[in-house]
């Protein structure tokens, strides 16, 4: 039998002796149930009320319908939900659960000013992008777009929510640098071919500490890694050291950040670190001995072998002084792998291997946080013409991740997801569907008996309702 659709029905394979018929027309369904979860996420942190408040709106209030906390709520919601376009937003508009999460008191829309509006309780597209395409200088009197940006305060907020989900100063923190390529394909502003991704791309910086994401900058791929690391450093660790004074704090990266302003800085400002350094023949021919040691081990064995030696070692011309380095001679089945990295970490502290093997190798996972942001949280979606706003649009994603990471934090901790990445939380637990009804007095939101994973969601809501808020709002 052959399968038939018609404008109101879709008439499938059959079942038996069973049809089986399907329309669009069971009412309103919201398969981003879960998003509730996010809410009170939000109700606890304040997450996204404190990156609105980075928004100046010089729209005339007598005139809004939504307000900036409405916009970057539906925005950021929209991201962790996996709608990652602005476009999404014109079909999302008409939808009470998300009008819910984002706070319109009336989730249906029926009270929209403009009768064409009615129904369509959220912004379009054509609103929603005033958050990023406003012009730095625009005010009251442009005429658009008048939602401007404080860049420096948006900066500041990820350190601060950081500090917020961290009441108690810990003894000890790592910061973890890294940059990677974000690929474009037109001819955005600040696009250049890099050699080494071998491709037209921006040369995002990220900083991390653990899965808590403390920056994240957009810069053009014509520049070193390691480009404005230095300002950036300074900045977040003279936050952090204002709110914990006594705070031990480690710097790590990858050899491209291994220079020495950076290194130097660190040595004045007692922050230490361990940065990996590209080989070169003077630092192989300080670890001959060694390599031929795990040659011989592997070929006893058979199996990759590993032997370390660490030495004081200064550049001929570009370092200021002498650092202590330690060597990894590994010989692996295609052959000698010798790595290197450069410590201000005493031996007394740390020994070779342990220094190589936990505390510098134990910055893979940063690495994954950034694919996690970038693969599922969009990231990667820069394609506005200006680098202002695709800085902003890396910001949603950042905001985005937060608010993620502060569902993984305290709503997943104790469960069998507690390390699960954000498409796993957003399948599982996010997009679970729902028939929701608008009453007078309740938005009534009817769970699907079938969700596999309803024990996990109610451990998750208990959890939320005995978290502690981290953020209190200010009263005027």
């Amino acid at each position: 039998m052959k399968t038939e659709c018609t404008t109101d029905r879709f008439s499938f394979q059959s079942l038996g002796r069973r049809e089986v018929v399907g329309a669009f027309d069971g009412g309103t369904i919201s398969s981003d149930a879960g998003g509730l979860l996010l809410r009170e996420v939000e109700q606890r942190t304040g997450i996204l009320r404190q990156f609105a408040a980075c928004f100046v709106d010089h729209r005339d209030p007598e005139l809004l319908e939504h307000t900036v906390q409405d916009l970057v709520a539906q925005r950021i919601y929209g991201l962790a939900l996996g709608y990652e376009d602005l476009n999404d937003h014109d079909q999302l508009r008409r939808d009470p659960l998300l009008a819910t999460l984002v706070g319109k008191e009336d989730p249906t829309g029926q009270n929209r000013t403009r009768e064409r509006d009615r129904g369509k309780p959220l912004a379009g597209k054509s609103t929603l992008n005033r958050l990023e395409l406003t012009p730095v200088r625009a005010d009251a009197g442009s005429r658009y777009k008048k939602i401007t940006a404080d860049v420096k305060g948006m900066e500041r907020l990820f350190v601060n929510l950081f500090l917020q989900a961290h009441p108690q100063p810990p003894a000890r923190i790592v910061l973890d640098f890294d940059a990677t390529d974000d690929p474009v394909h037109g001819d955005q502003l600040g696009r250049f071919f890099h050699g080494y991704y071998r491709e037209y791309c921006f040369l995002p910086l990220y900083l991390f500490c653990g899965d808590e994401l403390l920056g994240a900058w957009l810069r053009p791929a014509d520049i070193d890694g390691a480009a404005g690391s230095v300002k950036k450093l300074a900045a977040v660790v003279g936050r952090l050291r204002q709110a914990w004074p006594s705070v031990e704090i480690v710097v790590r990266g990858d050899s491209g950040f291994c220079r020495e302003p950076l290194l130097r800085w660190c040595e004045e400002n007692h922050v230490d670190y361990v940065v990996g350094l590209a080989r070169n023949r003077r630092l192989e021919a300080e670890l001959q001995g060694e390599l031929a040691q795990a040659k011989q081990q592997y070929e006893a064995t058979g199996h990759a072998a590993r032997v370390f030696k660490e030495f004081f070692y200064q550049t001929l011309d570009s370092w200021s002084r002498s650092r202590r380095v330690v060597g990894k001679a590994e010989h692996l089945s295609k052959g000698a792998n010798p790595r290197f990295v450069v410590t201000s970490l005493s031996s007394e502290q740390y020994a070779a291997q342990p220094l190589y093997e936990v505390e510098y190798c134990g910055r893979g996972e940063m690495e994954n946080r950034i694919k996690e942001q970038q693969r599922f949280l969009f990231a990667d979606r820069t394609s506005a013409a200006t680098m202002r706003a695709n800085q902003l649009r890396l910001w949603f994603s950042s905001v985005a991740y937060v608010l993620m990471q502060a569902l993984r934090r305290e709503g997943l901790k104790g469960t069998s997801m507690a390390q699960a990445q954000c498409d796993t939380i957003r399948l599982k637990l996010l997009k679970i569907g729902a028939q929701i009804r608008v009453t007078v007095r309740k938005v009534w939101v009817a769970l699907a008996e079938g969700c596999p994973y309803e024990g996990v969601f109610r451990q998750v809501y208990q959890n939320l309702l005995a978290m502690r808020p981290t953020w209190v709002p200010r009263r005027c």
